[in-house]
This record gives structure tokens, C-alpha cells and sequence, in this order.
């Protein structure tokens, strides 16, 4: 039986359908695990803010365990099933719905702790087992001369939508005395409906992709479960004749824990060290969202004209530059400068991370490779965080702690280093 002719690469409408799909997910993670409801977690529903920052980090580590487990069995399970569209939109209407769920976990709910880290941990996993089949999309839709754009496309559209939800969700919600469509802020649940925002934003900013991005024809399309394990084994055997790949996998593991350190302990830091009002805080956080935007946007160009491995190595330096200035900032101008800059490059260093590792894999094993992309990024995510809580007590100081996530980019890059992104892209054409 002829197999129908892949989908045409480089369709603006294509492409701005799947990039879109960054714009509603991100609204997830700017309001639900950032900035607004793990906040009033900690603050309204655990006993006390100490034990609901213990609470609230045990759940992000038990989501990124579950991640790392389960992400490369789901993407080798879509990449024989040829279904990447349809696991997509049962992970989507999973978060959705446990989004949805959180805005009615009232503070005097029985066993409201319990209930609402369930929740937030299905709703997490969901989310981020989402992305494993979202972004394997994008070898099909891209050219490989084009392919850092349009993965800088999709970060760059990503921070700016979380940010215009979140503005929603500040002007329309949280801030004023009588909130939009009469929602009543008793108990908080104009805080909570921020969850309601986001799972609707989620929803109807996702459906571009469904309603215009083709998915590759598969060899099959039969849900094969023990197929899909088979099948992850033989990549494992495989995995030398993937050197460049592995090699990078193992550096982002490295070089992502610092992301993770810093999105988690930024603000903590700000207002901290330098004495930063929450409303400073979520306007420094503002600031670095839009600087990583941009950064993203301009540094797709880059990545596609001198390749993506340069193009993180370029961000590793200015990330360890603009953590240097962090650390011995005199003043709080010169850690909103350190702020900026860091934005600036954390969003090309996602982009190009991205696009590398598309550049990388056989097109047989997208959604697969995806998931040890998946798992590159989690497994370990929970060691920066506790070397930066461990270093900080011992000095007594919060500046001595973010010294730490230096350590993981310089790592991270001399690993990066040794990787040949030639012979990882005739790897994955010979394949």
C-alpha cells in the first residue's frame, strides 16, 4: 500500500498553527507554577508558607520524576502508532481539566493539601508529556534551514502568551475590589479562577494546531504497547550509533538544571537579598519573561545561520555572565540588569536545545527522542535547587547559593563542547 506524500514544510499557516500551541501551554506554567497559584498554595491552603514551599517543591519533584519516567515510553508509543495528535489532545484535555479542577479546592475543603497537589501534579505531568508530542511535530513542519526560526517562533510566542494571561489575569482577577464577571472573592476565589482563565486560554489557543497541522503517515496505526517498549529497548542498544546525540543530552541535562534553579529561586533571591515587594517581584519576573521572548524571536535567525550548537554555547557564556553580575550585585538596578540579560539568553538557549536536538534524530524515532529530550530535562532538575539550598546555609548567604547554577552552565558547556553537530546530523540521515 503507497504511503501518502509527507505535509509540505515551511506553510506560514502551518507553522503559526503549531507555534500557537506555545502561546496557550505557557499560561500553565507562568500562572499555575510560577507566579499566582503556587503562591496562594503556599499562603491560603498549606498551614503556613514554609510548610507549603516544602509541600509545593515535593510536587514539582514528584511531577519531574514521573515525567522522566514515563516521557520516552509515551513518545516511542506515538511514533508506532502514528498518533501524535490524538495523545496530544488527551494530555491537553487531562491538564485542562485538572487545571479547571484547582479553582474550586476551597482553603477548608477536607484534605484540601491533598486534593490540590493531586491535581497540580496530574495536571503538570499532562502538560509536560504534551510537549514531548508537540514539539515532535516540528521536524514535519520545518525545513532543516528553517527549523531555529520556527522553534524560536514558539518559545517567543510561548513567553509572551503567558504574559498577556497573566496581565488578564492581575487587571481582571486578582487585583481589583469587584473582580470581572462578578466572581466573588470570598475565600479567594477570584485567585483561584485565575485556574479557570488558564484552562479556557489553554484550550481555545490549542486548537489551531489540531484544526491545520498534518501529522506524518506512520508504518502503523494499531495501539502496541509492548511494541512501543521493543521498540525503546533496540534504541537504547542503539544508542551508539547516536554519540553526538547522547553526548548533548547528557550537557542539557547538565545545563538545564541551572534553568531550573533559576526559574525556581529568582524571585526568591529578589526579594530576599534585595528587598523586592511581591508587586517587584512580578514585574522583574515581567521583565525577564518579555527579555526571553525577544531573545528567543531574534536568536532563531541566529541558530539557523551558524547552528544550534553554537548558538547554545553563545547562550552559556551570556548566562554565566549575567549570573556573575546577579551574584555581586551592588544594587537592585544592577540585578534588574543581570535579570534582563538573563531572559535575554535563557529563551534562545531553550530554542536552540530544541531545534539541535531535531537536528539529531532519525524521523523514525521523533516523538521517542523527544521523550529522552523530555527526560534530559528532568531526571536530575532537583539537584540545582538543593546545591543552591545546601551552599546558602552553609555561608549563610542567598548570593553564595546562586553562585552555584554557574557551576552547571560551565559544565554544561564543556560537554556541549565536545559534540560534533556535523556528525550528529549524518547519524541521524544515515538512520
Amino acid at each position: 500500500m503507497t504511503q501518502p506524500p509527507p505535509p509540505p514544510r515551511d506553510v506560514a499557516k502551518v507553522v503559526f498553527s503549531w507555534a500557537m500551541f506555545d502561546w496557550a501551554n505557557s499560561a500553565f506554567t507562568t500562572l499555575v507554577v510560577t507566579f499566582i497559584y503556587s503562591t496562594y498554595f503556599t499562603q491560603a491552603i498549606a498551614r503556613d508558607a514554609v510548610s507549603g514551599t516544602v509541600l509545593w517543591s515535593r510536587a514539582v519533584a514528584a511531577s519531574a520524576l514521573l515525567i522522566a519516567l514515563v516521557s520516552p515510553i509515551m513518545g516511542a508509543l506515538a511514533d508506532r502508532g502514528g498518533k501524535r495528535r490524538r495523545y496530544l489532545g488527551v494530555t491537553v484535555a487531562i491538564a485542562v481539566t485538572a487545571t479547571a479542577a484547582l479553582a474550586f479546592v476551597k482553603p477548608d475543603l477536607d484534605h484540601a493539601i491533598l486534593i490540590a497537589l493531586t491535581l497540580f501534579v496530574i495536571g503538570n505531568v499532562a502538560f509536560e508529556m504534551g510537549m514531548v508530542f508537540y514539539n515532535a511535530f516540528l521536524p514535519s513542519i520545518a525545513s532543516p534551514e528553517k527549523i531555529g526560526r520556527v522553534s524560536g517562533y514558539g518559545w517567543g510566542l510561548g513567553y509572551v502568551g503567558g504574559l498577556v494571561c497573566m496581565v488578564i489575569a492581575l487587571v481582571g482577577f486578582v487585583r481589583p475590589e469587584i473582580p470581572w464577571f462578578g466572581i466573588s472573592t470570598a475565600d479567594g476565589f477570584n485567585v483561584r479562577a485565575t485556574n479557570l482563565l488558564v484552562a479556557v486560554w489553554f484550550l481555545i489557543f490549542s486548537l489551531p494546531l489540531f484544526l491545520f497541522v498534518r501529522e506524518p503517515a506512520a508504518s502503523q496505526t494499531r495501539l502496541d504497547l509492548a511494541g512501543a517498549f521493543r521498540e525503546l529497548r533496540h534504541t537504547f542498544r542503539q544508542l551508539r550509533r547516536y554519540r553526538e546525540m547522547t553526548k548533548f543530552l547528557l550537557a542539557r541535562m547538565i545545563y538545564n538544571d541551572g534553568l531550573v534553579t533559576v526559574f525556581a529561586f529568582g524571585g526568591i533571591y529578589a526579594a530576599g537579598t534585595f528587598d523586592m515587594p511581591l508587586s517587584e517581584v512580578i514585574l522583574f519576573g515581567i521583565a525577564l519573561n518579555v527579555a526571553a521572548g525577544f531573545g528567543a524571536l531574534i536568536f532563531g535567525f541566529v541558530d539557523d545561520k551558524i547552528g544550534g550548537k553554537k548558538t547554545i554555547m553563545l547562550t552559556l557564556a551570556g548566562l554565566c555572565v549575567a549570573t556573575i553580575i546577579a551574584v555581586l550585585a551592588p544594587t537592585k538596578t544592577w540585578l534588574w540588569v543581570a535579570g534582563v540579560l538573563i531572559g535575554l539568553f535563557v529563551g534562545p538557549n531553550q530554542s536552540a536545545s530544541r531545534s539541535l536536538i531535531c537536528r539529531f534524530m532519525p524521523a523514525e524515532h521523533q516523538a521517542e527522542f523527544f521523550g529522552f529530550f523530555a527526560f534530559s530535562g528532568k531526571v536530575t532538575s532537583f539537584l540545582g535547587p538543593i546545591l543552591l539550598g545546601t551552599v546558602a546555609a552553609a555561608f549563610d548567604s542567598q548570593r553564595a547559593g546562586v553562585a552555584t547554577v554557574i557551576g552547571f552552565f560551565l559544565a554544561g558547556a564543556i560537554l556541549l563542547a565536545t559534540v560534533s553537530e556535523r556528525k550528529g546530523m549524518e547519524a541521524a540521515q544515515s538512520a
